[in-house]
């Protein structure tokens, strides 16, 4: 099973940008019980844990990103969904969609460039 990401761009800082993630290889009943998350790997770092939602829509996110950060699922279209408000040139980096546990294979991710 492989999520497949979208939405990614570049966008000036104060931006808005919302990325999407399709796992459609996954069993409806499989994502359901999957705690899903978006991370993100920024040039030269290692992948980081973003934000994260329960099936029934309990959200967690990193400090760098609350308030500013949005996360959201689709469980019948097994979709998940990060909007990305007040944008940093530091939110620049590859975002990817996974389980918490990163259970699924890593797709390609998609591009977030920030300018400032």
């Amino acid at each position: 099973v492989q999520p497949v990401e979208s939405g990614g761009g570049l966008v000036q800082a104060g931006g808005s940008l919302r990325v999407s993630c399709k796992v459609s290889g996954a069993i409806t009943s499989v994502f359901n019980s999957k705690i899903m998350g978006w991370y993100r790997q920024a040039p030269g770092k290692e992948r980081e844990l973003v934000a994260t939602i329960t099936r029934l829509s309990n959200s967690w996110y990193i400090d760098s990103v609350k308030g500013r950060f949005t996360i959201s699922r689709d469980n019948a279209n097994k979709k998940v969904y990060l909007q990305m408000d007040s944008l940093k040139p530091e939110d620049t980096a590859i975002y990817y969609c996974n389980s918490d546990m990163g259970e699924f294979s890593w797709g390609q991710g998609t591009q977030v460039t920030v300018s400032s």
